[in-house]
């Protein structure tokens, strides 16, 4: 093949900006797809995707056009998948900015075009919707021109529903993205930017050939030190199509026949094992996870089926995280790591679904740091582990930059929002005249609450935000016990601001009152930090009618037997232990912070 002929792109965008239906319309004009077994959203496969409307994970598609082979990495726009969308640039020579005609740039848009920038792509931008009445096309055209630098003979307008301008839009994936670097007599290196496992082909990776041709000759992962014999190669098209060779600029797939999951990582470099580079590619930076849970299957049985499901989906998701841990109610689990709620709720919809496991969540932490009386200095990502309060000298929380655009008239109550939840706002700019960009400091664990859903409340769905870590910053943080009849339920404790201690165990504990069966004694559910009871739920005990047989008699004897029944209740009240069964503990945890 020609590596003049090759283009390497990804199209990026903002949450429902319509890029999915964008890649369905290069799909139809190329052909990749006849017309009979095309589909919305081609390329999402995941019914997740469908049913929400968003993109997890990234796809990748060897288009024809004319003379040229046009590999298209389709990346997911929400903020939680950004490491995603960071690989999908690595492998790629240039990108299509899709921002919608109605919507305007969003903040996700400026984080996308500032990654695309540092890597040296060439960035195509285009408007999209132009069909839609509420479209505001010369109003976005401007925002692009003063926000990024384009002129207006550079901007492509196009209706991707209608295909209107999609094929101008090919023309110019072919005239302005250049041809992928790289000689094909050096030392084979090939960049694995993504993974999947299958269970007839083993380990499955998606490369870009940067140095060299890949064949099916003995291979090694320099990382790793693996090597190993591949089952095939091939492209997408979108249809796995095996091919004897894949040459410098191409982007493909291998089939390495691996069943241990651990021996192929995205990031590593492929070469070959009988004359192997020295030089690995840069790969990624280490992605680290900002939230975290633990998961218990419903059914104890199914803990080795949630292990072996969770290895699976690290190996297509490599920001995922987990260790082994119990509970002595729920039993065995995992404490797992996840780049934001969405995140973390895209796992579990997966883990229930693709694998049939019913799963209880715990409530969501963030990575606290503590330094202890004699120096030390820890990492604690769940209330189990927070140490004794007299041994901890100062406790950090992780902050969050946020960038938050959105129109003037809501400016007041987004403002208000921040500080509800103990955000600094440190400078806001007019973006435009109707919108304005805010730079917010706001701790991690309040972002990752149900900030982001109040936000799109106060302000009816118009504004968005991206963010990135802050580091720390010292806070009064402290450990919530809920006490269920004197006994402390580690699986509900959580690590809270002392501020809002009270409120968050209130409502833990009218919540648990709810949701627990009664018993045949009085119990009380409590929510404490250290000593002290901060809220109190009593739940009443069942009493049965003891007189109820009873026709007539002396009142002495109504009132022995109704003393006798207070005797028994006190007697269960201080021998009786509570069972709380994993239904309770998943109506508790479904309850947002």
């Amino acid at each position: 093949m020609d590596q003049k002929r090759i283009r390497n792109f990804a199209i990026i965008a903002h949450v429902d900006h319509g890029k999915s239906t964008l890649a369905d319309r290069l799909l139809e004009l190329t052909g990749s797809v006849p017309l009979r077994e095309m589909r919305a959203q081609y390329l999402d496969s995941l019914d997740l995707e469908r049913e929400r409307g968003i993109t997890i994970k990234l796809k990748t598609v060897r288009m024809r056009y004319g003379d040229y082979v046009l590999n298209l990495i389709d990346t997911p726009g929400h903020v939680d998948f950004s490491y995603e969308v960071s690989r999908s640039l690595a492998a790629a020579e240039g990108a299509i900015l899709v921002v919608d005609a109605t919507q305007g740039i969003q903040a996700q848009t400026l984080s996308h075009v500032q990654r695309a920038l540092d890597l040296g792509l060439k960035l195509i931008p285009v408007i999209n919707k132009i069909d839609l009445p509420t479209a505001a096309v010369d109003k976005t055209a401007t925002e692009l021109e003063t926000t990024f630098g384009f002129t207006a003979g550079e901007i492509i307008k196009v209706s991707a529903k209608t295909g209107d301008g999609v094929l101008k839009l090919l023309q110019a994936i072919v005239d302005q993205i250049p041809s992928p670097l790289g000689d094909g007599k050096n030392q084979l290196q090939a960049l694995i930017f993504d993974s999947h496992y299958d269970e007839h082909k083993g380990v499955v990776v998606e490369v870009r050939v940067f140095a060299g041709s890949l064949t099916k000759d003995k291979l090694l992962a320099i990382n790793s030190g693996r090597i190993f014999s591949p089952v095939s190669l091939g492209v997408s098209t979108p249809i796995e199509q095996e091919v004897k060779e894949l040459m410098v600029g191409e982007v493909g797939f291998i089939a390495s026949g691996l069943k241990d999951l651990s021996w192929l990582r995205v990031g590593d470099t492929i070469t070959l094992a009988a004359d192997p580079s020295s030089k690995p590619l840069p790969g990624y930076k280490k992605v680290k996870p900002v939230v975290f849970a633990s998961l218990y299957p419903e059914n104890g049985e199914d803990f080795e089926a949630l292990k072996k499901a969770l290895e699976k989906l690290k190996l297509t998701d490599s920001a995922l995280t987990f260790q082994a841990e119990s509970s002595e109610a729920l039993g065995f689990g995992f404490r797992v790591g996840f780049l934001g709620l969405l995140h973390s709720e895209i796992v579990g919809e997966r883990l229930t679904r693709d694998y049939s496991i019913p799963l209880i969540f715990s409530f969501p932490s963030v990575a606290y740091k503590v330094i202890l009386g004699n120096g030390r200095e820890e990492i604690i990502t769940s209330p189990v582990s927070w140490p004794d309060p007299s041994a901890i000298t100062t406790a950090l929380e992780p902050r969050t930059n946020l960038s938050i655009l959105v129109p003037n008239n809501y400016l007041g109550v987004t403002l208000d929002l921040c500080k509800k939840h103990r955000g600094e706002v440190e400078e806001i700019k007019y973006f435009s005249e109707t919108r304005v960009l805010c730079f917010v400091n706001l701790p991690l664990n309040e972002l990752i609450v149900n900030f982001f859903d109040e936000l799109k409340s106060i302000t009816s769905g118009y504004a968005s935000l991206d963010y990135d870590l802050a580091g720390y910053k010292k806070a009064d943080i402290v450990k919530l016990a809920i006490l269920v009849h004197g006994e402390e339920v580690p699986s509900l404790s959580q690590l809270v601001v002392r501020q809002k201690a009270e409120e968050i165990g209130s409502r833990l504990v009218k919540r648990l009152k709810e949701v627990l069966p009664r018993q045949q004694f009085a119990v009380a559910i409590q929510a404490a930090v250290g000593g002290k009871i901060l809220a109190r739920e009593d739940l009443p005990a069942y009493r049965k009618d003891v007189l109820a047989k009873m026709s007539g008699g002396d009142q002495r004897r109504k009132d022995k037997l109704t003393d006798l029944q207070k005797r028994g209740k006190r007697k269960m009240a201080r021998l009786g232990r509570l069972s709380i069964q994993p239904e309770v503990y998943r109506e508790v945890l479904s309850l947002k912070g």
